[in-house]
């Protein structure tokens, strides 16, 4: 489903402040994978996501989604099979449209506009029966502008626009970590049931090891923009957080003594 082979991605190169974001990075997903990438700061996990995304130009290297090569597709036409929800509840809908209209762009992202597409009152229906899954009233509430939603609405609905049209690949790039505990339960839950009912093909990128543990069925652990280790589910099944920071620091210790 996705590959990425020999990603390198480096920042100021030929300098003093030369880095490699993503260095000869090789990750593959299969169809209905949900996969959590976990790291240090500076392990190269958001920089893997915004080189799937479109975001950030490979240097060198492959990515392949769904079997079609997309390394020099741009984000703008990878949106045909991508959908992204972001940390920043305000990024991901516009807030002087209404929910209605932003559900509209999520429905008509890269796909050819015309003057057929409209508000109907048959998408209507439709977007209200998919926020009525969230609990929150946003399903009578189609006709107010998405800046006067809290943060967690807004988040809320980011995460029902990216499900709705069933990407071939869903990024998740720590979505719950700007909401409160709550809030960041009932996006995690909606999250949950919209990856296994759609069999969405998932990265979600997280600080929160709990959660590396708790969902999906692999982990990556990054490092220097590369995977470090890769736990699949019977790995976790049992396994703690303890766990994973001995092994993270195993590996790179292991990895220190042979460049050595």
């Amino acid at each position: 489903m996705l590959s990425v082979t020999g990603g390198t991605k480096i920042f100021y190169g030929g300098t003093l402040d030369e880095r490699r974001a993503l260095d000869g990075l090789d990750v593959s997903l299969k169809p209905g994978d949900f996969c959590i990438v976990i790291g240090s700061n500076g392990a190269g996990k958001s920089s893997f996501l915004n080189a799937v995304s479109g975001k950030l130009p490979l240097d060198s290297g492959r990515i392949t989604i769904d079997g079609q090569d997309v390394t020099r597709l741009n984000a703008h036409r990878r949106a045909q099979f991508i959908a992204r929800v972001f940390q920043d509840p305000m990024i991901g809908t516009a807030p002087t449209m209404t929910i209605g209209e932003n559900m509209l762009l999520a429905e008509l992202r890269g796909k050819p506009r015309g003057f057929s597409y409209g508000l109907s009152a048959a998408r209507r229906q439709k977007y209200s029966q998919q926020l009525a899954e969230l609990n929150l009233g946003l399903e009578k509430r189609l006709d107010m502008q998405v800046g006067l939603l809290s943060g967690g609405q807004r988040q809320s609905l980011s995460l029902v626009m990216a499900v709705s049209t069933r990407p071939k690949l869903l990024l998740l790039d720590e979505h719950t970590a700007a909401l409160d505990p709550r809030t960041a339960k009932l996006v995690m839950d909606t999250t949950v049931r919209a990856v296994e009912a759609l069999q969405l093909t998932t990265l979600m990128v997280t600080h929160n090891m709990e959660h590396a543990i708790r969902y999906g069925n692999r982990i990556i652990m990054m490092d220097a923009g590369k995977v470090l280790v890769e736990i699949g589910q019977e790995e976790k099944n049992g396994i703690t957080v303890a766990d994973l920071i001995e092994r993270f620091h195993t590996k790179s210790d292991a990895i220190a003594l042979q460049g050595a």
